[in-house]
């Protein structure tokens, strides 16, 4: 049977795949497989196979024909697997007082944090937050990443939680990029449930989580495990009922105190998000568990502290997968190569350790096998870095952004 519209980009000096890695624990450069002076070939959203171009030329001679006259190293989409994209406001105040010494917890108790966005985020209309939320993906999108996960979280009621989600369901409809949405109606008690987290979270199960399901909002849930937010005990109940309406989980666990990331493995998250302060006891068992670690640089360097321990977490066995955290508080950056980059630095990753915890095993934390990586039937997301050598990459710490990228096969 003839192929129907068939697309033939290259040829790239460098061709990384990122297709045949494990998806836990450590990897080195020469685990690499790097094709040389290939080429794409693309049947409508998908990617076909991976070869010599001027053989594929040959072969397809018909195909639609994108050539690259300059070398280009190409990478899969970069997938970002935690943001809090979806906001109004600013929290430059908050910045400014942590730079002045002042703690993420002693800011929320004053007022700060999370609760002062919840105040601009309730006020903002459905459009002012489409608009601003458009505008980020589509900075997500110029630097290489096409699929982004972005939570609600900053309405912390009913309806300010639904039209978060519908806000980021109306920009997935219509931008260029992959959104992934997650309900993170479980980020804090908000000001009207002061001392009555219980009380909280059974609205949410009660009110919020079947209207998400009845307008296929979100398939994923999420809460905020620390002092300032809930406890394990608030929050194992509600997650088994989250999980047994039929909800995958993501935590945001170990930020701050460890020990909360051991519930993520025990009821069996996609992910355990944070892990800044995870010991050994907490390695081991994400390690031993098919919960993928998912780690932040972006909030280590908004709040000034340590990173999550990754080069342990790889060594010990775990999936590890790195995120911007892009939110207006705690990691307010958002740029997801000089943060890999500057971790990777850190924590002494080596490149296939950061490039797979950006696509391949990030696919994986939010369970789309389609993407991640460049291999037939995959789903042709892809970048070209104006470069050679794919080490070239992070050896610029970020600063060498994608010169193309391709969502689903089409030029962005």
């Amino acid at each position: 049977m003839p192929l129907k519209h068939v697309k033939l980009i290259g040829p790239f000096k460098e061709i990384v795949p990122l297709s045949q890695n494990p998806m836990k624990g450590p990897l080195s450069d020469d685990d690499l497989e790097i094709k040389k002076d290939s080429a794409l070939l693309i049947e409508n959203e998908k990617i076909i196979t991976l070869a010599d171009f001027e053989k594929l030329l040959k072969q397809y001679p018909n195909a639609e024909v994108e050539k690259l006259e300059d070398p280009f190293v190409c990478l899969p989409g970069f997938i970002d697997v935690h943001t809090h994209m979806c906001w109004a406001g600013t929290r430059a105040r908050d910045y400014s007082l942590r730079t002045g010494g002042m703690s993420y917890l002693e800011i929320a108790k004053a007022g700060g944090g999370i609760l002062d966005t919840m105040r601009k985020t309730r006020a903002a209309s459905f459009d002012t937050l489409t608009e601003t939320l458009a505008q980020r993906c589509t900075r997500q999108l110029r630097e290489g990443i096409t699929t982004c996960e972005v939570k609600s979280g900053y309405g912390l009621t009913v309806e300010s939680e639904l039209k978060m989600l519908r806000v980021i369901n109306q920009v997935n409809s219509s931008h260029a990029i992959d959104l992934v949405p997650t309900c993170l109606a479980a980020h804090m008690p908000p000001p009207e449930f002061t001392n009555k987290s219980s009380e909280y979270l059974q609205l949410i199960l009660d009110e919020l989580l079947p209207q998400i399901k009845k307008e296929k909002l979100a398939n994923r849930v999420d809460i905020f495990i620390e002092e300032s937010a809930f406890t394990r005990e608030e929050a194992q109940p509600f997650l088994q009922s989250a999980q047994n309406m039929g909800f995958s989980l993501a935590i945001h666990v170990d930020q701050f105190t460890p020990g909360s990331s051991l519930l993520a493995c025990e009821l069996g998250a996609i992910s355990a998000d944070h892990l800044e302060a995870s010991t050994e006891r907490e390695m081991t068992a994400l390690a031993k568990s098919n919960t993928i670690a998912v780690v932040l640089p972006g909030c280590s360097l908004g709040l000034g502290l340590n990173f999550a321990p990754a080069r342990k977490l790889l060594d010990f066995g775990a999936s590890v997968v790195v995120s911007t955290d892009w939110n207006p508080g705690s990691a307010p950056m958002g740029d997801l190569l000089v943060q890999a980059a500057i971790l990777g630095a850190a924590e002494k990753l080596s490149a296939a350790e950061i490039f797979t915890g950006i696509t391949t095993r990030a696919a994986a934390a939010l369970e789309l096998p389609d993407r991640g990586s460049l291999a037939p039937n995959k789903l042709a997301d892809f970048q070209a870095y104006p470069c050679d050598d794919f080490r070239e990459i992070l050896y610029n710490q970020g600063k060498l952004k994608p010169e193309k990228v391709w969502k689903r096969g089409v030029r962005v």
